[in-house]
């Protein structure tokens, strides 16, 4: 007994199967990237994405010499240079380095970012007279690391004798500096 019907039996009413919404190429995390937040910078406040509010930390992070935030940016920078590449536009200029390792580049690196100074106490007269102290803050820097050893009294000596400014240190409790 067969009976004519719209639907076969075993058969599907709809052989294509149902048709698929098309799905944004967006992932959940593009979603919150995409969503703006106001940010204060320089008293001025402005709208950000997530994702710009996290790149401007970053940055903020890195200047101030977080190694996991430089190398960070690092990538950024590669992959946008990348992305330049692919567009065809030219990256940045990059200048070659040269290296010469002396002990006078490396003077001269700490006194370009500024952790230590000449001494102009000790100066006889020529460059190579003229003795390297470190500056205040970079002494204080180093005595406020967590996870420092106790500082003996042959310590406080040396750092009192090669800091710029030895008696506006703080000194950490426990340690022998009078």
């Amino acid at each position: 007994m067969s009976r004519d019907t719209q639907f076969k039996p075993g058969r599907s009413g709809n052989p294509k199967g149902r048709p698929r919404k098309p799905r944004p190429n967006a992932s959940a995390f593009d979603v919150v990237f995409d969503r703006t937040l106001p940010v204060t910078q320089n008293g001025v406040e402005r709208e950000f994405t997530v994702d710009e509010a996290l790149e401007l930390q970053t940055y903020q992070a890195a200047l101030k010499g977080s190694r996991m935030a430089i190398r960070q940016v690092l990538k950024m920078i590669e992959k946008r240079e990348t992305a330049l590449a692919k567009r065809g536009k030219p990256a940045g200029q990059v200048s070659p380095i040269r290296f010469e390792y002396d002990a006078d580049n490396a003077d001269e690196a700490m006194r370009i970012l500024g952790i230590a100074d000449l001494d102009a106490s000790h100066d006889n007269g020529g460059y190579w007279s003229q003795h390297l102290k470190l500056t205040t803050w970079a002494t204080q820097t180093a005595l406020s690391r967590k996870g420092r050893r106790r500082i003996d009294p042959g310590d406080v000596d040396n750092l009192n004798q090669l800091t710029i400014n030895p008696d506006a240190l703080r000194w950490p409790r426990g340690s022998e500096h009078e």
